[in-house]
């Protein structure tokens, strides 16, 4: 499994004795092989609170449909403000894209791929705007067994 760590944020709490500290952490994990998942964890400490996500992200693993070590066809997909385009590359073109998206298609174990993320910024929007993306590839044989019957 690979683990990364996309963002981690610090929050302050302000109390009577100043501020109080506390972090959240936004994880992916995956397989390589088309599995993911994606998890965000708090906690008073950076470590555990990515240990939090992590387990998060490990509950909550899904399965991507890939063509090779591609995307079969072009998909938007959307979370929030976070809008993330994807589209198929042949072989030789690398992995275009930035930050979250990258974290999760590396994670998924896709190679040759261009993005574009549109929208917010915000880490937690774009990260599920293209695990959202990735769940609404088909392969041709799905939707060929889909019409037949």
């Amino acid at each position: 499994m690979v683990e990364k760590v996309v963002f981690v944020n610090r929050v302050a709490k302000v109390v009577k004795g100043g501020r109080r500290f506390s972090f959240a952490a936004l994880v992916v994990v995956g397989d390589q092989k088309g599995n993911i998942g994606v998890g965000y964890g708090k906690a008073n400490e950076v470590p555990d609170a990515i240990k939090k996500s992590t387990e998060h992200a490990k509950k909550h693993l899904v399965h991507v449909k890939l063509k090779g070590d591609t995307i079969p066809h072009d998909v938007f997909g959307q979370y929030d403000g976070g809008k993330v385009l994807l589209k198929p590359a042949s072989p030789g073109t690398g992995l275009i894209a930035g930050g979250g998206v990258r974290a999760v298609l590396e994670a998924a174990g896709i190679k040759n791929v261009l993005t574009k993320s549109m929208g917010s910024n915000n880490h937690i929007a774009v990260v599920n705007a293209t695990l959202d993306a990735l769940l609404q590839l088909r392969l041709a044989a799905d939707i060929t067994k889909l019409r037949q019957s």
